[in-house]
């Protein structure tokens, strides 16, 4: 029976039951989502899913596929990555892509997520990621940005699914002894 401000009581709370929570946490950065529908909460994980990939590779196509690279090279440290990879396993080719031009090879899938060649932070025709913010405008500074979003809110989605939802217990409640359990008979 709720109490008088329509909490449940104490013996009505409900509740969840979370799996393991270590692996949970696991395949909610593999793939947004996944970690609730691993706990059969598949309403949150289907709308996790579904909003941060949409986020995500909205952001993607704003800049054409080059918003998401992973480089340290001089003059480009790419430290928006590190937000863009909570968003897990879409962001991983950035890493393939990365070790392929550290070796000298050319990139896959049309340079997809490639670092970008020849950087010396001047408008030059040779500088690729200088001419990718003339083609993409704004465009690629606003993509960049709703890929970091994008893996940002799966950090969270990620905790949700190891700690569980938020419990709030007024005061009145906290004060209480727990309920006896034990019959008298």
């Amino acid at each position: 029976m709720p109490t008088e401000d329509g909490t449940p009581a104490a013996d009505e709370m409900i509740e969840v039951d979370l799996r393991n929570p270590a692996v949970a946490a696991v395949w909610a950065w593999v793939c947004p989502g996944a970690g609730h529908i691993y706990q059969r909460r598949y309403s949150k994980g289907i709308l996790f899913m579904v909003c941060i990939l949409a986020t995500w590779f909205f952001g993607l196509s704003l800049g054409g596929g080059h918003v998401v690279y992973a480089s340290w090279k001089k003059n480009d440290h790419r430290w928006q990555y590190f937000c863009q990879l909570g968003v897990g396993t879409p962001a991983l080719p950035a890493i393939v892509q990365s070790q392929r031009a550290k070796k000298g090879q050319e990139p896959l899938m049309d340079g997809w997520m490639a670092p970008p060649r020849n950087v010396a932070n001047y408008e030059t025709p040779e500088d690729e990621l200088s001419q990718w913010h003339l083609e993409y405008h704004s465009f690629f500074e606003l993509g960049t940005l709703y890929t970091m979003i994008a893996g940002l809110l799966n950090v969270l989605v990620i905790y949700d699914a190891y700690a569980g939802p938020m419990v709030i217990i007024s005061e009145e409640e906290s004060d209480k002894p727990p309920p006896d359990n034990q019959d008298d008979s």
